[in-house]
């Protein structure tokens, strides 16, 4: 029987913690089938981002029409693009192939502070794939630069207006992830353009140091619940759950940061 397929479309990480190989993992730990286009190809580990090398727009247009025409796609996830070119052609590969439900988590930075996104391709990702997202993934400093707001918001309420902010410039739904967030838990927020108004996702806040991939792998599970066939909010609730585990299972790996453990013992 064909399983369930999720396409990840983002960069490398050598490291194996983020990226394309912390997609497959966590696609892999949900009973779904990866497949992948690789839009960028970075030379990394636990202390630093060495080099990074974004590919042609042709190529990364060719690896998603590749998957698409011939094993087809239950849901996409979208993470880092590079460049206002390869922002442009996954759009229009969005649109050619439908590749929905579409998860973006809007990858400009690496936690390292590497820039993984040019200021074109931030403006980019704003004009043209956000209006296509059926959900759009950021962390609270994310969400503040897609915003252009100065700072990340310190509260609640002040979450709950970014989350409008951002879902102003188009997606379906927006998940601002508070991990960063004061106070003793980590609450993320679910605000739906048709839906309910906001809806809140809280866990405990794991005073851990590995944690590289976190947001990762919250967004590529959340596409494989997705491509499973659950409704939104389930596949948020039960990815909130999947990335506490996963964290809750780090792997220490090299001087630096480990990573989060998708392949772990997590819930499902």
């Amino acid at each position: 029987m064909k399983p369930p397929v999720a396409l990840t479309v983002a960069g490398s990480d050598s490291g194996g913690g983020a990226g394309i190989a912390a997609d497959l993992k966590t696609f892999a730990a949900h009973g779904v089938w990866g497949v992948c286009a690789v839009t960028a190809v970075t030379a990394q580990n636990t202390v630093t981002v060495g080099h990074v090398e974004v590919m042609a727009a042709s190529i990364v247009t060719a690896q998603i029409a590749a998957v698409a025409a011939d094993i087809g796609v239950a849901a996409t996830k979208v993470g880092m693009l590079g460049r206002a070119a390869v922002v442009d052609a996954v759009a229009a590969a969005v649109e050619e192939w439908a590749l929905h439900p579409l998860v973006v988590d809007p990858v400009a930075v690496a936690s390292t502070g590497t820039t993984l996104l040019s200021p074109g391709g931030r403006a980019a990702l704003r004009q043209v794939l956000l209006p296509l997202a059926d959900l759009v993934t950021p962390n609270l400093a994310e969400a503040a630069a897609l915003a252009r707001w100065p700072e990340p918001p310190s509260d609640e309420a002040g979450m709950e207006r970014l989350a409008e902010a951002v879902l102003d410039l188009g997606p379906g739904a927006v998940l601002v992830t508070g991990g960063h967030l004061p106070g003793p838990d980590a609450p993320d927020l679910l605000l739906q353009r048709d839906g309910p108004g906001p809806q809140w996702f809280r866990g405990p806040r794991l005073d851990v140091r590995h944690t590289h991939g976190t947001g990762c792998v919250l967004s590529a599970a959340v596409t494989a619940r997705l491509a499973r066939g659950e409704d939104l909010v389930q596949a948020v609730e039960g990815a909130k759950a999947f990335v506490t585990a996963a964290i809750a299972a780090g792997v220490e790996l090299g001087a630096g940061p480990g990573a989060v453990n998708p392949s772990g013992s997590c819930p499902l």
